[in-house]
């Protein structure tokens, strides 16, 4: 059986403070979780019927290949280059 990849797409809401992190395995939704964008993601804060709103579609960050790297990035304290949502993420 191949390996099993999971991967993190992260949105950023200036305007509400908020991040928006959603678990992907193979490019199908696992759940999302939300944080104060000073604060940092855990595996604990994902519920998998949970999705980031549409109102996050044009808030779009990227994808991070662990939880680790999102929480490093928002570490960082960077200016997000914020895009539209890949709509395989819709």
């Amino acid at each position: 059986m191949g390996q099993r990849l999971m991967g993190f797409a992260l949105w950023i809401d200036e305007e509400q403070g908020v991040c928006w992190a959603q678990g992907t395995h193979e490019y199908r939704p696992m759940g999302a979780a939300v944080t104060a964008r000073l604060d940092r993601f855990r595996v604990c804060d994902f519920a998998r019927g949970r999705r980031p709103p549409k109102s996050v579609s044009s808030s779009f960050v990227g994808f991070f290949g662990s939880l680790e790297s999102v929480n490093e990035y928002l570490r960082t304290g960077e200016r997000p280059r914020l895009r539209r949502t890949p709509a395989h993420l819709l």
